[in-house]
C-alpha cells in the first residue's frame, strides 16, 4: 500500500527511519481459528460484557489498500487483473471448507427478517461463516457451533472414529491422513475424497484463469509457476510446482494453492485453500536479503543440544517484501497476515528452504493504528516510548526466518515421521510460539554479531512484549494467540515481567528477558524434536493461559481495533 508506505519503506524502517506515515490508518497468518486443544486451557478472566455484535465488527478497522503499480508493464498489469478473478473461486473453495453449509446458512441470513440481518450478513463475510473468530468461534447465527474439523470432516465424526476407522483399514491410511483429501460417509462408511474431485468446479475456473495468465505472463520462471499449479490442482501433487514458486523472479509474487492446516482443529492435517497477490519491491527485498545468508549460522547458534538442531534442509530461503493487492480463500477473513512462510512441505524445505515474504502495506496498517497504542497501554511511560516499528518489522521478518529453523523431519521411536505429523493439532500453537521467542532469541545473535545495533536492545524486547498482547486479542484458542499466551506466562513465571500495581502496567526486566528468550526457545525446540504428544499437550496446558493482569490490559484495549479490514481495488 504505497499511500501508506511511500515515505517509508522496509528498508529504511529497518534503519530506524522516523518519518511519518500517510493514510487513514491475514505470522500471524493467519485467519483466527478456534483449536480443540485451548478450549480446554485453564484461563483466568476478568467479568465481560454481553456479546455484542456491532462492537465485534467494529474491532476490524477498514482500510484502502493502495497499492503503487505504475512501475509494472502493461504484461504484468495484464497477469495480475487476470489473476485477481481467481480470489471468488478460492474463496468458494475455503468457505466449503470452513463449513460444508456455508452457502445455506449465507441464503438463510439474506432471507431472515430480524433486525441484525444486515450486520449479520457484514459479520458472515467478515469471517467467512457464521462463527465469531475473534470470540472462540460465538455463533451469531443459528444456534450450532462450527465443526471443530471444519468442512473436511463429517460434522459428527469424532478423532476416535477417525483413528479407529484407520486401524482397521491401514492401506487407506495416507489418503486419509493427506493434506488434499477431505472425509466424506457414504453408506455410513468413512471414505477420503481428493481435493481434486471434492472441489472440481471451483478448481476448473482457478486452473483456466492460471493458464490465461500464464499465457499472458512475459516471465519465464511466473509462466512456469502458474502453468506447473494449475495442473497440478487436478493431480493433488503440489511438489513440482512448489519447487518453481521458489525460483520465482520479476515484479509479481504469489502464493495460490492449498497451504495451512489451522482450520482443521480435529488432527491438524488438512490444508486451506489461500492466495496472496502481491506486488514485490525488489530494492526493499534486496535490503533484507543479507539475513537469509546467515540462517546455517542462526541454526548452529541455537541453545540446544546438537541432536535437535536441523541441517538438512536448504538454507537458500528467499525474502521477498512485497505488496499485497488481492486476497482469496484462506487469506480473506478475519485476522490479517502480515507475512508467510512457505511453503510447508518438508521436502520441499529440506531441498530449498523455504520463502519468507512480507506483506508490507498490511504491516504497517497494523502498527499504525493497533501495536503503537498498544504498547502505551502495555508498558510503564518510559518504557512504553522505546517501541518502534522498526522492531515490528524486524520481529516479522525474524518470526518467519525462525520457521526454518529447528526439527523438522524427525524419528520417533525408530520411525521416521515429522513434528507436525506427531503433534497433530498442537503443532500449530507450538510452532507460532516457537517462531516468535526464536525470532528474538535471532535478533539478538544478530545484535552481538554487529549486523544490528546492540544499543537498541531495549526497543527490541520492549516492543516484542507489547506485540504479545496484539497476538492475544485473537484469543488464546487461536494459534498465534495461544503462542503469546505461553511466552507471556512462562515470563511472568520467571520475572522477566513485573506487574506495577500503581500504573496498571508491566515492565520489563531486560536481562531476564534476554535469558527467558533463551531458555523458552530451548524449551519450545526440545517439545518439537521430541515429537511427544502429551508432553507437548503438558506444556501448552501449563503455560497456554492469561492471568488477571494480562486481562486486565487486554480488557483495557476495546477502544483500539484488534485487526484491519483491508479494501483491496477491484483492478490495475
Amino acid at each position: 500500500m504505497r499511500k501508506l508506505l511511500t515515505t517509508i519503506a522496509i528498508a529504511a524502517l529497518l534503519t530506524g527511519c522516523n518519518a511519518k506515515d500517510e493514510g487513514e490508518v491475514k505470522l500471524e497468518k493467519n485467519t483466527p481459528k478456534s483449536g480443540e486443544v485451548t478450549n480446554e486451557l485453564p484461563r483466568v478472566d476478568t467479568p465481560t460484557a454481553e456479546y455484542n455484535l456491532a462492537a465485534q465488527y467494529k474491532k476490524f478497522a477498514a482500510v484502502q489498500m493502495d497499492v503503487d503499480t505504475s512501475f509494472l508493464s502493461a504484461s504484468e498489469k495484464a497477469v495480475v487483473n487476470k489473476l485477481m478473478e481467481a480470489s471468488k473461486p478460492i474463496s468458494d473453495i475455503y468457505k466449503l471448507q470452513l463449513n460444508t453449509k456455508n452457502p445455506d446458512i449465507r441464503k438463510a441470513i439474506a432471507a431472515s427478517d430480524g433486525k441484525n440481518k444486515a450486520l449479520q450478513m457484514k459479520m458472515f463475510n467478515l469471517h467467512y461463516g457464521p462463527c465469531d473468530t475473534l470470540d472462540d468461534g460465538h455463533v451469531f447465527f443459528g444456534d450450532t457451533e462450527c465443526p471443530k474439523g471444519g468442512g473436511f470432516y463429517p460434522a459428527d465424526m469424532t478423532k476416535d472414529e477417525f483413528e479407529n476407522w484407520i486401524k482397521s483399514h491401514r492401506a487407506k491410511e495416507d489418503e486419509f491422513r493427506s493434506g488434499y483429501t477431505v472425509i466424506r460417509r457414504k453408506k455410513g462408511k468413512l471414505i477420503a475424497v481428493p481435493y481434486s474431485k471434492a472441489y472440481k468446479p471451483q478448481l476448473t475456473k482457478i486452473a483456466k484463469i492460471m493458464h490465461e495468465a500464464a499465457a499472458l505472463s512475459e516471465e519465464p520462471t511466473l509462466k512456469r509457476f502458474l502453468n506447473l499449479r494449475a495442473d497440478s490442482l487436478f493431480s493433488d501433487d503440489y511438489y513440482e510446482s512448489e519447487m518453481a514458486w521458489m525460483d520465482l523472479e520479476g515484479n509479481i509474487e504469489i502464493a495460490i494453492g492449498p497451504y495451512e492446516t489451522y482450520d482443521d482443529g480435529l488432527f491438524g492435517y488438512k490444508t486451506a485453500f489461500e492466495m496472496f497477490l502481491t506486488i514485490k519491491n525488489p530494492e526493499e527485498s534486496a535490503a533484507l536479503n543479507k539475513y537469509k545468508d546467515y540462517l546455517r549460522d542462526m541454526e548452529a547458534n541455537l541453545p540446544v543440544e546438537e541432536s535437535y538442531k536441523n541441517f538438512k534442509r536448504g538454507f537458500e530461503s528467499p525474502i521477498a517484501v512485497t505488496y499485497q493487492i488481492k486476497g482469496g480463500g484462506d487469506n480473506v477473513p478475519g485476522v490479517q497476515t502480515i507475512a508467510f512462510n512457505l511453503p510447508n512441505d518438508e521436502r520441499v524445505r529440506e531441498a530449498k528452504g523455504a520463502k519468507k515474504v512480507i506483506l508490507n502495506n498490511v504491516l504497517g496498517a497494523k502498527y499504525d493504528r493497533i501495536l503503537a497504542p498498544i504498547g502505551k497501554r502495555v508498558l510503564v511511560p518510559e518504557q512504553a516510548e522505546l517501541t518502534v516499528k522498526k522492531y515490528m518489522s524486524y520481529n516479522t521478518l525474524f518470526h518467519e526466518l525462525s520457521h526454518s529453523l529447528g526439527p523438522g523431519s524427525i524419528t520417533v521411536d525408530g520411525k521416521e515421521t515429522s513434528v507436525s505429523a506427531e503433534l497433530k493439532e498442537l503443532y500449530s500453537s507450538l510452532e507460532e510460539g516457537k517462531a516468535d521467542v526464536m525470532g528474538i532469541y535471532n535478533i539478538l545473535y544478530m545484535m552481538e554479531r554487529g549486523e544490528i545495533p546492540a544499543a537498541e536492545k531495549e526497543s527490541l524486547l520492549a516492543t516484542y512484549f507489547s506485540g504479545l498482547f496484539r497476538s492475544m486479542r485473537f484469543g488464546i484458542g487461536e494459534a498465534h494467540g495461544n503462542g503469546a499466551a505461553v511466552q507471556y506466562t512462562y515470563f511472568r513465571e520467571v520475572g522477566a515481567v513485573e506487574w506495577d500495581n500503581a500504573q496498571k502496567r508491566f515492565k520489563v526486566d531486560y536481562p531476564k528477558m534476554e535469558q527467558a528468550v533463551s531458555d523458552l526457545t530451548a524449551m519450545y525446540i526440545h517439545v518439537e524434536g521430541n515429537g511427544n504428544y502429551p508432553e507437548a499437550e503438558a506444556f501448552l496446558k501449563k503455560y497456554a493461559k492469561l492471568d488477571a493482569q494480562a486481562n486486565t490490559i487486554l480488557n483495557s484495549l476495546s477502544k483500539i481495533p484488534v485487526d484491519i479490514r483491508p479494501i483491496y481495488p477491484k483492478g490495475i
